[in-house]
């Protein structure tokens, strides 16, 4: 089993992977990476309104073999901000 290391890439900079995780497949690196953004995204955007955020994964040799990336943004209609 291969290990993969899964960096984040958010509005405060970039967040390294020091542990990683043994996954088996490519579907299970996909997988995971969606897990990651949608977890970030339900706790940090609902009270920012926008944002995005990356991950970047690593495998064992430091190569970069997979990415995700996911936009937000919200907006009031009546806000005479927006």
């Amino acid at each position: 089993m291969a290990r993969y290391f899964f960096d984040l890439i958010n509005g405060n900079g970039p967040v390294r992977d020091n542990e990683g995780q043994e996954i088996v497949t490519r579907e299970g690196i996909s997988r995971e990476v969606s897990r990651i953004l949608a977890d970030i995204a339900r706790e940090e955007f609902p009270e920012r309104g926008k944002g995005s955020i990356s991950v970047e994964v690593r495998n064992e040799d430091g190569q970069s073999v997979f990415s995700g990336r996911l936009s937000f943004q919200t907006q009031w209609h009546d806000d005479p901000q927006s």
